[in-house]
Parts: C-alpha cells; structure tokens; sequence
C-alpha cells in the first residue's frame, strides 16, 4: 500500500492505519488486492466540488475521511476519493470528452433512488445529461441517471 499526503503533511495509509481523521472509532479498513485504493480528481473550484460531489457522496454513504484548505476527500470501504484544488494546476476547464477521466460511476440502491438523486441534484450544483432517453441513455435494460457538475464532471448513477 503506498502513502498518501493528507494535506498537513503527514504520510499515512488511509487504508491500514486505524483512526484516520474525520474516522474516530472506526475499525481498520481491509483491502483486496486490485480492489481501487483510490482516485484523486483535481479540482478548479474546490468549493464547488464540495457542494456538488460532496453532497453525492454523502447521499451514497461515502464519509468524510480527509479535509484541509486545498482538499477534501471522502470514503467507503477501503477506497476513497480525492478532490484537491492543487497550486500545480494547468488552467483551463475539465473536458470529459479528451482524453483522459470520462465519468465516474456510482451503484445506487435501485431505481427510486436513481430517481430521487436525479430529482435533487439541481439543488447541489448537478445537471441531467442526455434528459431525452432519461433513464435509458445507456439502453433499454440500463437504469441510470448521468450528471454533469458546473466544472464538467460526470458521474452515472446505475440502479443496482
């Protein structure tokens, strides 16, 4: 397991080391080799990442795990997500469509749940994409809601 910077510039393991900020009680984390450790999205509106994708991940029961000035990032399991508005940085918007990350895809609870985070995901900063073929933008037989937040990203939101 590699180290990672928790934006106060401390090496830990967010994944073996038990009593993370922002996890007092609870137990160690396990992992599964090749399960997702991690994914860090840099982010050019660190405030409005918090808004749209914070509230996301908090409908899906991500938590917390890690937050300081330029950096948030939230847990489930023994993976977690990082958003940080880095001073390293290039400007220019995220773009989807090159190469690069696509959308990120969350399994939700089933269809009245894809619909009731669709319903209130223009509250928290989110779009629905490809509204015509809402629910199935992705076929027939694929329930899913896809959300495009102010900076451009995606996520899918697949009845499960």
């Amino acid at each position: 397991m590699g180290l990672s910077r928790n934006g106060y510039g401390d090496n830990v393991d967010p994944v073996t080391t038990p009593g993370q900020p922002g996890q007092p009680g609870q137990p160690e984390r396990t992992s599964r080799p090749g399960q997702l450790h991690h994914v860090e999205l840099w982010v050019a509106d660190l405030a409005a990442t918090r808004q749209s994708l914070g509230w996301l991940l908090g409908e899906l029961g991500w938590t917390v795990f890690q937050d300081w000035p330029a950096g948030v990032s939230w847990r489930l399991g023994a993976t977690y997500l990082v958003a940080e508005q880095s001073p390293a940085l290039r400007p220019g918007p995220h773009d989807r469509c090159r190469p690069g990350l696509n959308h990120l895809a969350f399994h939700v609870a089933g269809r009245a749940e894809v619909d009731r985070l669709v319903a209130a995901a223009p509250g928290h900063g989110w779009d629905l994409m490809f509204a015509d073929r809402h629910p199935h933008a992705g076929g027939p037989e694929h329930y899913a809601g896809y959300l495009e937040d102010g900076q451009g990203f995606e996520v899918e939101l697949v009845a499960g």
